[in-house]
């Protein structure tokens, strides 16, 4: 690769888990699972959770299900899809991940749905 591409991994998070911790965080090392393959390729991988959560640390959340979450979680993801090359969509239901799915595809992101496919990676 000659230039780095940041590329979004979108997928489940809190979905499925009732907002229980253990589940939310094996929901989140799928996610990273697609990180060091995507480095490896030449690319910046980006998780949504990684800016989120200590942006809700600082403000003094409680955790995801605090009001302040709202605020956060999502809005997070659709500020770093305007520095975004790319979004590797994960499989599982996911209402955040769907939206950034749409706000890729607004803005003419490539959304791709398979590690596979993203460039250098297949």
């Amino acid at each position: 690769m000659s230039t780095p591409l940041m590329v979004l991994i979108a997928g489940p998070y809190r979905s499925g888990t009732g907002d229980d911790p253990e589940l939310m965080a094996a929901n989140l090392g799928r996610l990273e699972e697609a990180a060091w393959p995507l480095f490896r390729a030449g690319h910046v991988p980006m998780i949504g959770e990684w800016v989120a959560l200590p942006v809700l640390r600082s403000a003094g959340a409680t955790g995801v299900t605090d009001p302040l979450a709202e605020q956060v979680m999502y809005p997070t993801a659709e500020r770093l899809l305007q520095h975004c090359d790319g979004v590797l969509r994960l499989p599982g239901e996911s209402k955040g991940a769907d939206q950034d799915v749409t706000i890729a595809r607004e803005r003419e992101i490539p959304v791709w749905h398979r590690l596979e496919d993203v460039p250098g990676c297949g």
